[in-house]
Formats: structure tokens, sequence, C-alpha cells
């Protein structure tokens, strides 16, 4: 037992030594003497970086022994995947000898972990590879490690323990195709999506509601934090140029900065701004309502029965993500955006989803129905609807259901994936002109495969006794 110790002494001053130098590479202040023996003696002592350190090694060194059974691309981001749980406890470390940062300085602090974020999205930028799944759901989980972000109520974010579990929910949209995809193929392909789902649940969690549950330990007497880079003075030199926008920018350098953000770059910008979530919507006023339009009268007239036969539609009109008369969510014309989210929703509201494609909607509430219309290679992640889940006039779409539905028809659709939670496995299932409708349904045991049952679409017609009577149709080899 004192050896395994010892041995543990020596590997955490090795590493926090080295430390001394790695935060200075990445523009941070370089922990002096005091501070790096203070560093190992939290490293080796405090219980909550000794249970980190378990948490690496039971979980995600499963993750990492299917990944090099797998090779190739998967490999390469899950070694991502390893070093943004090391930064996450160099900085957990590194906490406990600093002062708490105001929201200006909290970007500096948090910079290095949004490098090695931003390294693994640019993983899944480029031409789509057969392994986007795995890149997909390794990249989307690393959001979960941004509860070190969390500085109280009124930061824009939710509880540490919350946010690990909705973070994971964007990541698992992706993990699940890797598990229906390999289920029958290959099993280290199916190992790694479980293993990575572990990490976060329970992992990740019950370790942050054991030791963090509101937030990181900062110190009260430490040293304090980095501030970020200040103004030029008028009349020096002109600075070189910035780089690469962070996730956790603060609310002064989305102001000053010029380059859009994209992807999980701009998701955890806005949640670490500190701005409310509605911040960016647009207000109605009076005069924008339809029934104050003076264009939307109703009267037709002679010009437009002149033009009776010109084609009764138009091109794709502009994108649209919007709340329309306190009611009803319109999601038009998005075009490869996968990162869509509905989140500001109750029970009396209902979803329009209309001429997507390659995009993906969640829907983080309970809303009273969702319509998905003449959409094309769509995913949606809704959590509860309290009327219906409607598919009409699409073709390869993916519907994910997280809590209940009462029923979900599909009509005039080709293609169509449906994952049901526990909770909804007594929805019903109404189908018309449609074809290739497959249900997917968790197995029995919690990390047991997911079960697929594709839906018949052909069907016998009999007459017998007065009445027609339906059965699907059923092949058998001979």
């Amino acid at each position: 037992m004192e050896e395994k110790l010892i041995a543990r002494l020596e590997s955490a001053v090795a590493r926090l030594e080295s430390l001394s130098t790695g935060f200075g590479s990445r523009g941070l202040p370089a922990f002096d003497d005091d501070t790096a023996a203070a560093a190992a003696a939290a490293s080796s002592s405090d219980p909550s970086i000794l249970a980190f350190d378990d948490l690496v090694s039971q979980y995600l060194g499963r993750v990492s022994s299917a990944a090099e059974k797998i090779g190739g691309q998967v490999l390469e981001v899950t070694n991502v995947l390893q070093e943004a749980f090391n930064v996450q406890k160099e900085l957990l470390i590194k906490a406990k000898q600093t002062q708490k940062p105001d929201p200006a300085g909290l970007p500096e602090f948090l910079k290095p972990l949004n490098e090695v974020m931003v390294k693994a999205n640019a993983l899944t930028e480029g031409r789509r590879s057969d392994f986007f799944n795995h890149l997909k759901s390794a990249t989307d989980s690393l959001s979960a490690l941004a509860w070190i972000a969390f500085t109280g109520k009124d930061c824009g974010m939710s509880m540490p323990i919350a946010h690990v579990e909705e973070s994971w929910q964007m990541a698992e949209f992706y993990n699940n195709k890797v598990l229906v995809e390999y289920k029958s193929k290959d099993p280290n392909h199916v190992e790694w999506a479980k293993a990575i789902k572990e990490l976060y649940l329970p992992g990740l969690r019950d370790y942050v509601k054991s030791h963090y549950p509101l937030g990181p330990v900062w110190s009260a007497t430490g040293k304090p934090a980095a501030a970020p880079p200040k103004a030029p003075t008028p009349g020096a030199p002109a600075p070189p140029p910035p780089p690469p926008a962070s996730l956790f920018s603060s609310e002064s350098s989305q102001a000053s900065s010029s380059i859009p953000k994209e992807g999980m770059a701009a998701v955890f910008q806005e949640i670490s701004s500190g701005k409310p979530v509605t911040t960016g919507l647009r207000k109605v006023t009076d005069d924008m309502k339809t029934k104050n339009r003076a264009d939307r009268s109703g009267v037709v007239s002679a010009g437009e029965k002149g033009r009776s036969n010109s084609p009764s539609f138009s091109k794709a009109g502009p994108p649209k993500l919007e709340l329309q008369v306190g009611r009803k969510w319109v999601v038009e014309n998005q075009i490869g955006k996968k990162q869509l989210v509905i989140d500001d929703c109750d029970s009396k509201q209902s979803v329009y989803v209309y001429g997507c494609k390659e995009s993906v909607l969640q829907i983080q509430g309970k809303v009273n129905n969702i319509t998905i219309d003449k959409c094309t290679k769509m995913g949606v992640v809704f959590t509860d609807v309290v009327a219906a889940f409607e598919i009409v006039n699409c073709n390869g779409v993916e519907v994910q259901c997280q809590g209940s539905a009462p029923t979900i028809s599909v009509d005039n659709t080709t293609g169509c994936q449906l994952y049901l939670s526990k909770e909804s496995l007594g929805t019903s299932i109404t189908t018309a002109k449609s074809s290739e409708i497959n249900v997917l349904v968790p197995g029995a045991e919690p990390d047991g495969d997911w079960g697929e049952h594709a839906l018949p679409q052909q069907f016998v017609h009999t007459f017998k006794d007065g009445h027609f009577e339906t059965t699907p149709v059923s092949h058998s080899g001979g």
C-alpha cells in the first residue's frame, strides 16, 4: 500500500513539474515553486483529485482500449478526448490555488480547455468520413466538461450536474447511430460507444455530483486569476492578429470580434456569455403581426387574378427559427445546420419544421405537438409531446424520443428511423403511404443492445364473414 502511495506521489510531482512550463506554453502564468508544491500536495491528498484519477482510469481507460482496437480516426478523436480530461484535471488543481476570476478573466483561465475543444471540432469538418458519427459523438460530448465554467446561478448555465446530463444528450444522437450501425458488424465499435456513454453517465455526472455540485472550488487566499489582454494604448503599434475565438469568450470579446462563430463554438459562447438565451431574438412589434399587415389583408386584386396561370410555388425562402404569436415555433429552410436548439418552450406551444435539409434540431422541453413537413435527411431529438409527433412528405428522417409521445404518425414518407425511450414504448405509431420505416427500442438491460423492428409496408386484404380482414405480408424462405 505504501509503495503504491509513494509511486503515486512521484507521478503527481513529475506531472506538476511539467505543468509549470506547460501552462506557460498555453499563455497562462506558470506555477512558481510554492504553487507547484501546493498543487502536488493537492493532487496526492485531495479526495476530489484522486477521484478524478479513478474516473479517468476506470471509464476513459475503457474507451481508449476499444479505440486502440479500432484505430484510425476513432483512436485520434479518443486521444483528443483523453487530452481534454487531462486539461480539466489541471484546471481543477489550479482552481484550488487561484482566486475566483471575474467574468472577463474566466475565458483566459479556461483557455486550455477551449483549445482542446476547438481541436476536436476541427476533426468533424471537411469531407464527411466513414466514422463521422464517432467523431461527432466524441466532439459533442466534450461540451460536458464546460461544467467547470459554472460560477453561479446568474451565469447563464445550468447547474453542473444538469449541464453534464444535457450535454450528453447532444452527443447521444450520434452515439446511438454508432450502436445501430455496428450492432451486428463489429463489437469493438459497440464497446466504444457504450464506454463513452458510461464515461459521462454515470461517470462524470456522479463525480461532479459528489465533489462539485455547485461548481469548481476556488481559493480565497490564492493568486489572482490571469487578466485578459488589455487593449493597446493610443499610438502604440498594432498587436498581432488574435488567435481563434474562444468557446468561453467573455461579453467584451464577443463585441470586438468580427469573426462569426460556428458549431459548438457558437453554442458555448452563448452559454458562457452570461446573457439570457433569448437576448439575440428579435422582438415582434405590432406592425409585424400578420393581422396588422396591409399586404396580408386577404383581398385579391384584379392584377393578382390576372396572374393565376403562374406557378403556385416559389423557391425556398430565407431560413427561419422563430416563435410566432407566442404559440408556434417555426423552423424553415435550414440547410446543413447541426446545432438547431429550441429550449424556451412550454406545453401550449407547437413546433412546425418545413423544408429543412441535412440538419439536426433539438427540442428541449415539453410541447403540444411537433410536425416535420417536406424535410430531407433531417434529425430531430425531442423530450415530450402532449398530443402527437407527425412526419409528412419527408425523405430520410431520424427521430429520437427521450421522453413520452402518445402518438407518432408517418405519412407519405420514404426512409424513417424512430428511436424510442423506455417511457415511450407505449406510443401508438400510425403509417400511411410510407416505406422503409424502422423503430429502434432500448434493450431489457440498461447497457443492452437496441432492438430494431421494421414496420410492414405491404398488406393482404381478405373478405371474410361480411368484412375485409387486413394482415401484413410475411415472407418466409422455402
